[in-house]
């Protein structure tokens, strides 16, 4: 008889959102403010995708795993802890999660600080992506654009077939790219058996598959070796494999999904709930204290205890220069 296979929800944390500066923080990345009707994006990760898996794996780093468990305990959440030394990119990090399972497990890759709505549209997604699976595809999930973004990488496709993946393009090319009408928002999202990424991983991308195969048969309750982490090459898995593999299938999904990537993206999210604007489209983030706008539109001003950002919400993308210019300083306002 043969045996079901195992849904595995893997949830990758690494990222620190540097164009939510001064809300995100290396101390208190963007996936654990409580700022979503006092959930974090992180909770509401877990609790989206808790009736699908049969087991939860976690992939974070020294800095941010303490953050992770306090989730996964409000949620009563058991998980396999895999907890990084150094971040080495999306490639290793789901490599981890692929040598943590067995080879037939179908593993459901989701970033831990995107916000998604329409369950339904979304489970039907999902349903699709894991019979695709178990048919050794590597499966993507291309969001259904709503406007031309340039935030977003984008994937060319035709039904499921992928035809190429595309850059975060400038505006006239995403303009382009809406008007030909089969173009998605490549969401970071994947599926697939943990032994058929790692087959294709080792075909063309040797170097990270022995490198993370090596890191991981090292580690200590699921935390890894500095030094062997370190030579892992690090690059992403879109370049590691997602581009080269000829197993690759699209999922077109019409759930509505952003990556809350930029102050811009918050505020539309804050908007569409109850979060309180002016009639100048102006927003306080963080802050309950009464606050006036004379003269602006469309401002965000953000309130935090030791730093405060005023922009206009159409610069939001610009929000990583400032934070680079502080790491540069090494600033004691990155932590």
């Amino acid at each position: 008889m043969e045996t079901p296979n195992s849904l595995v929800h893997v949830i990758l944390t690494g990222g620190v959102g540097s164009r939510l500066w001064p809300l995100s923080r290396k101390s208190r990345p963007k996936q654990y403010l409580e700022i979503f009707d006092g959930k974090s994006l992180f909770e509401m990760t877990v609790n989206r995708n808790s009736h699908l898996a049969d087991q939860v794996m976690v992939v974070g780093n020294v800095d941010n795993h303490h953050l992770s468990e306090k989730v996964m305990n409000k949620t009563n959440t058991k998980y396999l802890n895999i907890v990084e030394a150094t971040p080495r990119n999306t490639a290793a990090a789901i490599a981890f999660a692929a040598f943590a399972a067995k080879p037939d497990d179908i593993l459901i890759i989701t970033p831990s600080d995107h916000i998604i709505n329409g369950m339904i549209d979304y489970n039907i997604a999902i349903e699709n992506a894991v019979s695709k699976a178990k048919d050794g595809f590597i499966v993507t999930f291309g969001i259904i654009p709503t406007k031309p973004e340039t935030g977003y990488g984008y994937i060319e496709a035709q039904g499921d077939k992928v035809v190429s993946f595309r850059e975060k393009p400038n505006e006239t090319t995403a303009k382009e790219f809406m008007a030909r009408g089969n173009f998605l928002w490549n969401s970071g999202m994947f599926c697939f058996k943990a032994g058929v990424l790692l087959d294709e991983l080792k075909n063309f991308q040797p170097e990270v598959y022995e490198k993370s195969k090596a890191a991981w048969e090292a580690n200590h309750n699921g935390f890894l070796n500095f030094d062997l982490s370190m030579e892992i090459p690090s690059i992403s898995i879109d370049y590691a494999v997602m581009e080269h593999s000829k197993k690759i299938k699209v999922v077109p999904a019409s759930f509505s999904w952003s990556d809350l990537g930029s102050f811009e993206a918050v505020y539309e999210y804050l908007l569409s709930g109850d979060h309180p604007v002016d009639e100048y489209g102006n927003m306080v983030i963080g802050c309950e204290k009464h606050t006036t706008f004379l003269g602006l539109k469309n401002t965000i001003f953000v309130y935090t205890d030791t730093a405060n950002l005023i922009l206009q919400k159409e610069n939001s993308q610009d929000v990583k220069d400032i934070y680079s210019a502080l790491e540069r300083q090494n600033s004691m306002l990155l932590n």
